[in-house]
């Protein structure tokens, strides 16, 4: 295959739009509006495109699920969110470097605020961590989340003479230059923007949504004190949920030294449920789901678990909630909450029934087992209609509407086990035996493709997640490998000659050690900052906390290293067998990476290069961790296919 045909197909793969949130209204008994809001790679701009889609779905008049006609899409929009009766639109744009929020209605435009211009605060948070968007029941108010100004008074942000040198920490990976977030209201009847006053001074603010007598507000706070650790793809670090009044005052609802996250209130205003989890340890660990019950008013409040922690799921229950729960996720008579969530090796949507006691009486699997989609991820529940992404390995992301009518048998998981899903392309090769490419989180063509759900992974309870604490280089590189051999063993057209091995971060970690743990199996290596010496990223990693308790070690934000922890991390390195790799290996590195240091390549690099073996270094100045510029996708896809090609 030629470099234009790999990067002509890159370009198709990578056009399929993603779902990235939803909206559902129903203007009336016979018609039904849906607002789909996409994100899409362009390769001629090499950027990444946002935008929405308007569907007006017109039942039959005798069954109000056929659908008769389709319209085409809307315009497009950034940033935005509808108010719960009304149907109200408010939108955040960036246009020219000023962020403006116009309000819509049925009409057209009612409201807009340039926030630049007002110069309450710094520039307006848009990130899934800490960024909102959000309406009061009332409709007159909206809150969002935005950079605390530093010249706020004529002071910096500890409130001393301002120094342009002085260093300011922010939230890590992915959220440079996010460092003291502040929560403000837009009051839409007297046309205002205020910063809201009453935030510990510790706590850095989020996800914040109105109560119900709009004159409080719920968020979440992350402490961020005595420093701050990476929070991108982390859902360990300290935080709990607050309640913030219009006059300042500030409480705690949850408990100390805590996980919490998605604050998720009910449409009648009764109840909020939120998801929690324990502090510290594995970055994606299984959650409960909490209940806040308000019975007559914010004091005469009960707060009780929903769903408790699953450790090890027996045959017939139901693994645990690992994900974030949608914006929406309530039905309209505010007595189920619907929620989407990997199970082993698939993600799928679950139905939870209870009483206005809190109660749960009923627990289901909404997704239909007749599709040949393996994950349902719902995106929004509004008016009992569900929006669900549908996809599987070998289908893009389909959208789905749904009707909770109807639940099947929930599947029976296995015990503290792991999974594995292997593609094969969907042509024959023309070949007898074909090469296999082991993917460690992370299709390629022409090759069948073995995804290894190593114990560790979510999806399988939570003694699985804790199994992997201080065996990693070990219990995760044999899982991987007896995965292979499985395949290999049940599947005579796989050639165990032509084996190669792909991975980025921890799964970079773990090829790395594949083909240095097992020299004579693997023929080539493509890997992503990669982790090689966790020995030496201890200094440089935003996550400095996951490098020590990956090792059997506790972590405390004083500790020193010792020789035994250094000693140990080293010891379960991939540069620890460095000398023993004889697979070709291709580096595609970060420059701007803070998860893991680009130099964790370059470690590896040189070993490589002064022992003759064959390698190659891709360094791409301006990305981080996920490498997820579209330039950089495209350069990497293309490297990697031939790279491929060329070794197997």
């Amino acid at each position: 295959m030629e470099p234009r045909q790999v990067i002509g197909l890159f370009g198709q793969l990578s056009g399929f739009p993603t779902p990235v949130g939803a909206h559902v209204t129903e203007e009336q008994l016979e018609e039904v509006r849906i607002y789909r809001l996409w994100g899409q790679s362009d390769l001629v701009r090499g950027s990444r495109l946002r935008f929405s889609q308007q569907w007006t779905l017109i039942a039959d008049s005798n069954n109000h699920r056929t659908i008769r006609t389709v319209l085409p899409p809307g315009t497009c929009v950034l940033l935005s969110s509808r108010s719960p009766v009304q149907h109200l639109r408010a939108v955040l744009k960036d246009i020219s470097g000023h962020h403006l929020l116009e309000v819509w209605d049925h009409h057209g435009l009612t409201k807009c605020f340039n926030l630049t211009t007002l110069n309450n605060h710094g520039r307006v948070y848009e990130d899934a961590q800490f960024g909102c968007l959000s309406w009061s029941l009332c409709e007159n108010k909206l809150l969002y989340v935005a950079e605390k100004s530093k010249n706020s008074s004529g002071e910096d942000l500890d409130g001393e003479s301002g120094d342009r040198s002085v260093y300011w920490e922010d939230w890590g990976e992915a959220l440079t230059n996010k460092s003291v977030p502040v929560i403000c209201a837009v009051d839409l009847q007297n046309d205002t923007v205020a910063v809201l006053q009453g935030i510990p001074a510790d706590v850095s603010p989020g996800q914040a949504l109105w109560a119900p007598d709009s004159q409080s507000v719920f968020f979440i706070g992350w402490y961020h004190e005595p420093f701050r650790l990476g929070l991108k793809f982390c859902f360990n670090r300290r935080s709990a949920l607050f309640r913030l009044d219009l006059d300042g005052s500030c409480e705690r609802l949850s408990g100390e030294n805590l996980s919490v996250s998605c604050p998720r209130l009910s449409p009648d205003g009764s109840t909020l449920v939120y998801l929690q989890g324990a502090m510290l340890g594995p970055h994606s660990q299984c959650l409960s789901l909490q209940q806040v019950l308000m019975m007559l008013d914010l004091s005469s409040r009960r707060t009780s678990t929903l769903l408790d922690v699953v450790s090890r799921p027996q045959p017939g229950e139901f693994a645990g909630v690992y994900e974030a729960l949608p914006s929406c996720c309530w039905s309209a008579d505010s007595q189920k909450v619907i929620f989407s969530s990997a199970q082993n090796s698939h993600a799928l949507f679950f139905l939870i029934l209870y009483r206005s006691s809190g109660k749960m009486i009923k627990f289901a699997d909404l997704s239909d087992p007749s599709q040949v989609y393996g994950s349902w991820k719902l995106l929004t529940v509004q008016r009992d209609l569900m929006v669900v992404s549908c996809s599987s390995p070998n289908t893009p992301p389909t959208l789905v509407l749904c009707v909770p009518l109807r639940f099947s048998v929930f599947c029976p998981p296995a015990v503290l086990d792991f999974g594995a899903v292997l593609v094969k392309p969907s042509r024959p090769l023309g070949e007898t035996r074909t090469p296999l490419v082991v993917f460690i989180h992370g299709i390629f063509m022409d090759f069948w493709c073995c995804w290894v759900n190593y114990r560790g992974s979510t999806g399988f309870g939570q003694d699985s997640i804790l199994s992997l604490i201080g065996q990693i280089g070990n219990q995760d590189v044999k899982d991987v490998q007896r995965a292979v051999l499985t395949a290999l063993q049940t599947h005579a057209s796989l050639d165990s000659k032509r084996l190669a091995v792909i991975g980025g971060s921890h799964g970079g970690f773990l090829s790395c050690h594949l083909i240095g743990q097992y020299p004579d199996f693997y023929r080539a290596c493509a890997v992503r900052n990669p982790v090689i010496n966790a020995a030496t990223l201890l200094g440089t990693s935003d996550i400095v906390d996951w490098r020590y308790t990956s090792a059997g070690f506790p972590f405390s934000y004083d500790q020193i290293p010792s020789a035994e922890a250094l000693a140990a991390m080293l010891h379960k390195s991939p540069i620890s067998y460095a000398a023993q790799i004889k697979a070709p290996v291709l580096l595609m590195l970060g420059g701007r990476d803070r998860r893991v240091s680009p130099h964790q390549g370059l470690e590896l690099y040189k070993a490589l290069k002064s022992r003759g073996s064959p390698v190659r270094l891709l360094w791409f100045p301006e990305d981080g961790h996920s490498l997820s510029r579209v330039d950089t996708q495209e350069d990497c896809f293309l490297n990697t296919v031939l790279w491929l090609k060329q070794h197997l």
